[in-house]
């Protein structure tokens, strides 16, 4: 299950992590953030042991979404060795997030 990160756990969970990890930017206010928000639960468990997927709400981690310019809901930011290597920005199929998340393990 793609679990919740907040501005305290973001460093730990995500920058220091030794798996790739994925993090989805979003608000339960936006459309395709509830499009996507299933692909990034299946993501999660399909690739559990491979990969970490995390949501951000970006309404309660505003810092967060200023610190990596999120301007657009829904945003995936891909992260290996705790640096940000790839993006997506709006909806997409399950396989446009797969095949990036793919590339870094």
């Amino acid at each position: 299950m793609a679990k919740q990160i907040s501005e305290e756990t973001f460093e730990q969970e995500v920058l220091k992590a030794e798996l790739p990890v994925m993090v989805d930017f979003g608000a339960t206010w936006c459309g395709p953030c509830k499009m996507i928000a299933p692909y990034m639960e299946q993501l999660s468990e399909e690739y559990a042991g491979k990969a970490l997927v995390f949501k951000a709400d970006v309404d309660d981690c505003a810092g967060l979404a200023a610190k990596f310019g999120i301007r657009n809901v829904p945003t995936v930011l891909y992260f290996k060795g705790g640096q940000v290597v790839d993006k997506n920005v709006g909806g997409a199929a399950k396989s446009v997030f797969e095949d990036k998340l793919k590339k870094l393990i």
